[in-house]
């Protein structure tokens, strides 16, 4: 185990000191690495901010129910059992109000100050209503749960239309997939720019460390050996232009907050744009290191065995 361990330190030494000979071709493809790492993890810091925004939104969305016009009162009051064992069944707690004809036109004739134009017309034009008030809502699952309910309620008898207000939250949920969706291919496109370039990169150091490399052999050392201070190394730039990346977003995102603020306030919200959580943010280190160690195991193994 000591052993082990001695030569994990050594080829971390030996790789930490190739990188302080030559800093400046170091920090460029750090640059360069970091720059392709902000992309994707920009847009998760942004999904992750939205995220819990968009399941606070229409916490209560309503389903109302309007009856024929000929349905009769005993008919429409009759509903509401009906209505409530719908939901049960959908295990979706509900708040029901019935709105009677009447109410309902006397609240149209005060907000609309048509009083004139609907006297004319003789007779009430609406019917009596239901307003089923759904708590408990969440996005996606929850949605797809009301369509199926609003299907059932309006086959019931005397029901004439049956409108929901929750499709515009189905399509926000829909935009949010088809975001992850996008940041999955920038992600994988990205990954693939970072492994080639610390593949570039580790090439050029081992072509440089040829003639080293060559009498390490000589000597009696074992590839395991000699690869372990390259994969030190990719995994080394990756891990560094990953912190880089991470500490660009969290720069960036004070001047957004700025702009953000103003747009929030005139909808009475807080709202601001915060930094990946301490988890989230080790996550990305990790993957990050991943991507330039396997761009180093790549090198490594295609370009040492021509010098074999």
């Amino acid at each position: 185990m000591n052993s082990w361990l001695r030569q994990h330190r050594f080829a971390f030494g030996d790789a930490f000191r190739h990188l302080l000979r030559t800093p400046g071709n170091f920090l460029l493809n750090v640059l360069v690495v970091s720059i392709a790492l902000a992309l994707p993890f920009a847009g998760l810091t942004l999904l992750e901010n939205v995220r819990p925004v968009s399941e606070q939104l229409a916490v209560e969305p309503e389903i109302s129910i309007f009856m024929q016009m000929d349905a009769s009162r005993e008919r429409a009051l009759a509903l509401a059992p009906e209505i409530k064992r719908i939901a049960q069944e959908a295990r979706h707690p509900v708040r029901l109000e019935f709105i009677p004809r009447e109410k309902a036109l006397s609240t149209l004739k005060d907000k609309t100050g048509l009083e004139d134009a609907i006297a004319t017309l003789g007779a009430n034009p609406l019917p009596d209503a239901y307003v089923v008030k759904i708590t408990g809502f969440q996005n996606d699952g929850s949605a797809r749960k009301i369509k199926a309910m609003t299907d059932k309620l309006s086959a019931l008898n005397g029901v004439e239309y049956v409108q929901v207000d929750s499709a515009w939250v189905e399509r926000l949920a829909a935009l949010l997939q088809v975001m992850r969706l996008i940041l999955l291919f920038l992600a994988a496109t990205l990954g693939v720019v970072v492994v080639a370039v610390v593949f570039n990169t580790i090439r050029l150091q081992v072509m440089t460390q040829r003639e080293e490399i060559e009498v390490s052999r000589l000597v009696g050392a074992t590839d395991a050996f000699i690869c372990r201070p390259f994969y030190y190394t990719g995994a080394l730039l990756g891990l560094i232009a990953g912190a880089v990346a991470l500490i660009a977003v969290a720069i960036a995102l004070n001047p957004l907050n700025a702009a953000i603020a103003d747009f929030a306030r005139l909808y009475a919200s807080e709202f601001r744009l915060v930094p990946l959580n301490a988890v989230a943010t080790l996550i990305l280190l990790a993957a990050s290191a991943f991507l330039g160690l396997v761009g180093a195991l790549l090198s490594v193994q295609r370009h040492l065995a021509r010098l074999a």
